[in-house]
């Protein structure tokens, strides 16, 4: 898709920020409405995430305009709503690659553009890393801002409150801007808050602010007075409390898709010293009745007709292994009501909506925070309940500790079961599943198990359920079973493998998913196939069996080869002084960049071609071997 200045003719006269900034107010409102259009019309014709940008446009205008970006810092939270950020900072023609191979990032990236300070991907990081920014800003001391952006849902977190705690203390001059996308708060905005926020940013509130603690700071009754005169009148007035207490400056709640008003005030507070903090009201998806109307859905989206205003829907007739799971979900509340379902914020991606709907008492959403959702599991297993942290692989990582020390070493019963495990495609490096098993696996008192279908996806989830000597996780990937059919429930043997085909010479052990590919391989080169299911506990027995009946084992996963599943296999093979040639195939030591899953597999030889080629080439002059 190409950029076409007759369609877009204001937003044509802004290629650069320098060139928004030389623009007069009066064209920013068409400006505005020309740049949402257009990012609909890219992400529709692209994929991509959609509803976040349509909610920000506004307040991504009025930032680039009244700051000096990217002399000045802006600091984006998490990165879905980047997309107009993109296209005014130089990458309007190129919009239309995001997310594929080789095209645009889907998140603020370093790499790509000077404007990206940060790169982000995961939750709750402006404000830790804009008040670092700050901090250096102020020892070099030219004058350089920093405005850090977050939402209403990464604000939740521990980490956004850690920062801000700090930033109370340090004083240095900075701005959180809090993206406040939530209907029912909505009601506040309006000419009141208009007028309000204006006040309390401009010149003659900041000055009578200042020059009265001066004033009564020698007096400290009187002083303590004004200040809770202050905190009283302002408490009535705004929502911001919480922020005042943790040192900031509070201004809003002010109309996030009021242009003029947004300029007005970040105009105002630029000269404000120390912390400040507005608080900006916008609706997600805005502009777009569809998105407006269910944000959820149009989060992020496939290609599709934006006349229309539908989605595609599968046709397969698959199950995603989402959907397996939260199938599993309901089956197993409805007839164990101690069954606990947790999800950091993830209820739709996961597949928990309609078990949400169905048990609300035995289901929590504790919002982007990961460690909380794990230590909170940790307490319902010791108070007699059998919790389930649903969480995606790379948010895992995020409650590393908690799994260890809250879970592992009191040896709990929390089933976790990990979505988006291995390649997880066009949202890059940040969110590709591929260290889990490696930072799992290494853990004592821990069960890991690897599905290779959805009917043993199922059979795991309620192995690893009923299991009461510790944690046990079921890592299951991103996307559409195999259309296996689905058995009744019953436990498997833990630590089992099974054999699903015998050859000669060589034995390819799988562990997850790719077992669909290694099938084709194994009937190509003749070769013996392992489904190993669990990588922790090993089926020692199995492998060593294998291992004197051939000459070569080669293990398969989709995760990174250093420590993971098939690095167990050498570990074992190695203390038991076994001769056996072993090629590991996974992922190498690289971060794995966005794209296509399918094209991601390709490109990394985990697809059956290029497995089978990794053999061949592996061998050599071995060849002879197969």
């Amino acid at each position: 898709m190409s950029f076409e200045p007759s369609k877009y003719p204001t937003l044509a006269l802004a290629s650069t920020v320098e060139e928004l900034r030389l623009r007069p107010k009066s064209i920013l409102p068409l400006l505005c409405n020309e740049l949402r259009e257009y990012l609909l019309a890219s992400v529709s014709y692209s994929s991509g995430h959609l509803a976040s940008g349509l909610g920000v446009v506004e307040l991504t205008v009025a930032l680039h305009y009244v700051y000096n970006t990217p002399f000045d810092s802006l600091v984006w939270d998490v990165g879905h709503q980047a997309y107009p950020h993109k296209i005014l900072t130089g990458r309007r023609d190129n919009i239309g690659t995001i997310r594929q191979k080789n095209g645009l990032h889907p998140f603020p990236w370093r790499e790509e553009s000077e404007f990206d300070v940060l790169s982000v991907g995961h939750s709750s990081t402006s404000i830790s890393a804009g008040l670092g920014m700050a901090v250096a800003a102020s020892k070099e001391a030219r004058g350089r801002k920093t405005v850090c952006l977050i939402g209403d849902g990464a604000i939740t977190a521990g980490m956004a409150f850690e920062a801000m705690n700090h930033a109370g203390s340090v004083k240095v001059d900075i701005l959180v801007v809090l993206n406040d996308n939530e209907m029912s708060i909505s009601e506040n905005v309006g000419a009141l808050n208009h007028r309000l926020a204006t006040i309390l940013s401009g010149e003659a509130y900041t000055c009578i602010r200042e020059n009265s603690k001066k004033v009564f700071n020698a007096v400290s009754p009187i002083k303590e007075l004004f200040k809770r005169t202050e905190e009283h009148l302002k408490g009535m007035l705004v929502p911001g409390t919480l922020f005042e207490e943790l040192g900031f400056n509070y201004i809003g709640p002010i109309d996030g898709h009021d242009i003029g008003a947004l300029v007005l005030t970040l105009r105002n507070m630029q000269s404000l010293k120390g912390p400040q903090f507005l608080h900006v009201i916008t609706k997600k998806g805005k502009g777009y009745y569809p998105a407006e109307h269910d944000p959820i859905t149009w989060h992020s989206v496939p290609k599709f007709d934006p006349n229309r205003g539908l989605l595609p829907e599968n046709t397969g007739g698959l199950l995603s292994y989402s959907e397996v799971f939260g199938q599993w979900l309901s089956e197993t509340a409805s007839v164990d009501n101690k069954m606990i379902a947790i999800t950091p914020a993830m209820r739709e991606g996961s597949g928990m909506v309609k078990f949400s709907r169905e048990y609300p008492d035995q289901y929590f959403d504790v919002a982007i925070a990961e460690q909380h959702a794990v230590t909170f599991a940790a307490g319902l297993a010791i108070g007699g309940y059998n919790p389930v942290v649903a969480i995606y692989s790379t948010f895992l990582q995020r409650a590393y500790d908690q799994v260890i020390h809250d879970i592992a070493i009191q040896k709990l019963s929390v089933l976790f079961a990990i979505d988006r495990g291995g390649v997880v495609g066009g949202d890059g490096p940040t969110h590709q599943g591929v260290f889990d098993l490696a930072f799992l696996r290494c853990i004592p008192n821990i069960v890991i198990m690897t599905p290779s279908d959805e009917n043993e996806c199922r059979q795991m989830l309620y192995t690893g359920y009923h299991y009461k000597g510790g944690p046990s996780v079921v890592r299951y990937p991103r996307g559409y079973g195999t259309g296996a059919r689905l058995e009744s429930l019953a436990s498997l043997p833990l630590g089992r493998g099974i054999v699903k085909r015998r050859g000669v010479k060589i034995a390819i052990l799988n562990f997850g998913a790719l077992l669909s590919q290694a099938i084709v391989v194994a009937e190509d080169l003749n070769t013996t196939l392992v489904d190993m299911r669990f990588v922790k506990p090993l089926d020692n027995e199995l492998i060593l069996e294998i291992a004197e009946e051939h000459q070569i084992m080669v293990t398969l996963e989709e995760g990174v080869i250093k420590g993971g599943a098939g690095s167990g296999i050498n570990e074992l093979l190695m203390a038991k002084r076994r001769q056996i040639l072993v090629l590991n195939i996974g992922l190498p030591d690289e971060f794995i960049p966005q794209g296509d899953q399918e094209q991601i597999r390709i490109d990394y030889e985990l697809d059956s071609a290029g497995i089978q080629r990794k053999i061949t080439d592996w061998l050599g002059q071995d060849i002879d071997i197969v």
